[in-house]
């Protein structure tokens, strides 16, 4: 089966995160990539030093070229910036049905930098995670649309993980990267199941990307397996080996970006 991808995102320039790090995700597992813009960021492996929002008339422009034209079998959602963006994503998913969507809830960059007004969270509660396929926060990101404190061990990941799918989302993958263990675990929570999923840490400091990476493999790899466990379960194995050759790479003087064509490189 051949797989088209969307990912509506920002950028980044240095190519390790954002709409760049998700069309080298679908290239390597297979999947033809498509893009909507969302926001123009200047960032490198050092941080994030701008942010221009594309005007949201602009997005749905884009989506409509998109969506008019080429089969999506499914997309990822990285970066929205801000509530209107959130509205204007939330409406065309509506006109355009796509059967796997993956909500990466991005809320702030590697480097501590916001991604998102804070305004606009409410709108990812009441637009967005009801019509989705899959949500994949990490803690601090569960935590803000919970408006709790972060789950600090896998108890309380996993009772966050069960509200969130309590508030309308068909599934969630609970990242446990923030928890201090020496492996890193994550949990799935469907309606008819809870899974846990578990790596053992890499000892790199270049994980610029890593949440964009996972949720466009996850994008990717959905319409080949009949399941998210199976999905989920490949799409580690993939970031997995990124992280373990992103060492390898020479790309700037900070946090550099996992290789994501590490099979063939």
């Amino acid at each position: 089966m051949r797989i088209n991808s969307l990912t509506i995102a920002g950028t980044d320039p240095s190519g390790g995160a954002g709409i760049q790090a998700d069309l080298k995700t679908f290239s390597a597992l297979g999947a033809y990539g498509t893009s909507v813009i969302t926001a123009l960021v200047a960032q490198n492996t050092r941080g994030v030093q701008s942010v221009y929002q594309i005007d949201p008339a602009f997005v749905t422009t884009q989506l409509s070229s998109v969506l008019d034209d080429v089969r999506i079998d499914s997309a990822k959602i990285g970066m929205l910036a801000n509530a209107d963006i959130v509205e204007t994503v939330a409406d065309a998913l509506a006109r355009y049905p796509i059967p796997y969507v993956v909500l990466d809830t991005v809320m702030v960059a590697k480097s501590g930098d916001p991604l998102l007004a804070p305004a606009a969270v409410e709108s990812i509660r009441r637009r967005l995670l009801p019509v989705v396929s899959l949500i994949t926060p990490n803690l601090p990101e569960a935590a803000a649309l919970l408006d709790c404190p972060m789950a600090t061990n896998e108890q309380e990941m996993l009772a966050q993980g069960q509200a969130l799918l309590a508030m309308g989302c068909s599934a969630v993958l609970m990242k446990g990267g923030h928890l201090s263990d020496s492996e890193s675990p994550d949990w799935l929570i469907t309606p008819q199941q809870t899974l846990r999923f578990s790596s053992p840490r890499v000892a790199t400091k270049h994980t610029h990307g890593t949440g964009c990476t996972l949720s466009a493999a996850l994008a990717a790899l959905r319409p080949r397996y009949d399941n998210w466990e199976q999905t989920v379960q490949e799409a580690k194995n993939y970031l997995q080996q990124a992280l373990m050759m992103a060492d390898t790479l020479e790309v700037g003087h900070g946090i550099g970006p996992v290789h994501h064509f590490h099979r063939w490189w």
